[in-house]
């Protein structure tokens, strides 16, 4: 039987949950459209839709949130932060925003021209789109293993090196305002990238004069695989090892809501000064003064202090155990997941377990849906249902190479039974999966669709 480390901390506070009876789980499909973002979280027994803004806050960030200092500008509340950005990721500039995808939407809207391609290990959905909003094209240049759910290598979020060498030469270096890689590589079952690597893309990118920015969400889990799989940096602290990573940038963004901890807050780093004043500028248009960007006083305070926590080796080390212990239990019931186990997320695959189902049928979509109707739990689709787009030179419809539901674990918020409840709802699927079927759409916008799409079953 799988094990992972004992909590480091107990539980203070807690929130009732519910597991409706079936008939009621389904009337909630149907008014949902079958689509889960759109559920009434009530009717959710455990939530692994996403693991951002809904893990537990500590005692030490409730209590920061009580000194939280409300002042338009210039408050107490930012400097403090702005201590510990400094301190971690050692950047020259920074401003705060609501949350990941706002920092994401004001580098776009300041560096993106129509036409233009921003080359990454693997664009997450809102880094994409923010991208194709302004025009752009996001390009994915993940290594092939990053596409084989079984191979064990230990960085399947690196970037293929030959690969990006040879887009940039494709492409032209003037085309691409600036280049990403995502840490860790969700969209590709949240998979680390390694130093070696990381030194790499940035050798390539500034040969080219191309900036260079980290996607840094769960930039404290990737660090943590660093110090546990690759070869001289066991001894390196978490936090050397992140300030090492962040070392090779030009800047960053990063969505709060992961590795910090907290339930809203997002950043933008750049050691460019002519950018962080037109970021600046956006930041007053979209998201408010510099020195709050869309964030109360208190909320800046929580990811001071949640930045710290989320780098505790303690805590790293119960997290990842966690998402190795239920990848476990999962292939244990005879459902495949993309190995090794990522950081913050278990990802199924769905064209395995649903192998009669075709990606225009959403085999991904099919067992959200299954996971819900058989034990109210809500995952999230990572296939068709997110990434399938029509290509803007061939006009065919490109779909994506992995059909995945990914269980998303929030921080500090679920046992070892929720998890077990978990694996055990999945085996009894897993027993009569010939008998489920796809889906269609009945509506689907053009960005983002699988948050408000809805569906109807074939």
């Amino acid at each position: 039987m799988p094990t992972y480390p004992p909590e480091p901390f107990r539980i203070k506070v807690t929130e009732s949950i519910r597991l409706i009876p079936p008939a009621e789980r389904e009337k909630a499909l149907k008014e949902a459209g079958y689509n889960l973002f759109s559920m009434k979280a009530e009717d959710i027994f455990i939530d692994l839709l996403t693991d951002s803004g809904t893990g537990a806050m500590s005692q030490e960030q409730w209590a920061a949130i009580m000194r939280g200092d409300e002042s338009y500008a210039g408050a107490r509340s930012f400097y403090r932060l702005k201590a510990a950005v400094e301190d971690i990721f050692g950047f020259k500039y920074f401003v705060p925003a609501h949350q990941g995808r706002a920092a994401e939407n004001i580098l776009a809207a300041c560096l993106v021209k129509p036409g233009q391609y921003v080359p990454s290990n693997m664009h997450f959905d809102t880094t994409d789109a923010n991208i194709r909003a302004r025009g752009g094209r996001p390009t994915n240049l993940v290594i092939d293993e990053a596409f084989d759910p079984a191979n064990p290598h230990p960085f399947k979020g690196n970037i293929d090196i030959a690969k990006l060498k040879a887009f940039i030469e494709k492409v032209g270096a003037a085309n691409i305002p600036f280049g990403m890689v995502t840490v860790t590589n969700n969209a590709g079952g949240g998979q680390p990238v390694s130093m070696e690597n990381l030194k790499a893309i940035a050798d390539v990118y500034h040969s080219y004069k191309i900036p260079f920015f980290i996607d840094a969400a769960r930039y404290a889990e990737n660090s943590f695989f660093i110090k546990e799989r690759e070869p001289g940096y066991a001894h390196k602290s978490v936090k050397e090892i992140a300030r090492e990573m962040f070392s090779l940038a030009d800047g960053m963004t990063m969505s709060a809501k992961k590795d910090a901890i907290v339930n809203i807050g997002g950043l933008l780093c750049t050691n460019d000064e002519k950018l962080f004043e037109n970021v600046k500028n956006e930041l007053i248009l979209r998201e408010g003064f510099p020195t709050y960007g869309g964030l109360a006083g208190r909320d800046l305070d929580a990811m001071a202090v949640g930045l710290y926590e989320g780098l505790d080796e303690a805590y790293l080390a119960y997290r990842l155990g966690q998402t190795a212990y239920l990848a476990a239990r999962i292939n244990e019931a005879g459902i495949p997941t993309i190995q090794p186990a990522g950081g913050h997320a278990v990802y199924l695959d769905a064209a395995a377990v649903l192998p009669h189902i075709p990606q225009s049928e959403f085999p991904g979509q099919a067992l959200c849906v299954e996971l819900y109707r058989e034990g109210a739990i809500r995952g999230v689709e990572i296939g068709s249902v997110m990434f399938a787009h029509m290509d803007a030179d061939t006009g065919q419809m490109v779909y994506p190479k992995l059909e995945l539901l990914r269980l998303a674990i929030p921080r500090r918020t679920y046992t070892q039974s929720h998890m077990d409840y978990v694996a055990d709802t999945l085996r009894r699927i897993k027993e009569r999966a010939a008998s489920i079927r796809g889906y269609k759409f009945t509506y689907a916008p053009e960005l983002l669709r699988h948050f408000t799409a809805k569906f109807q079953p074939l």
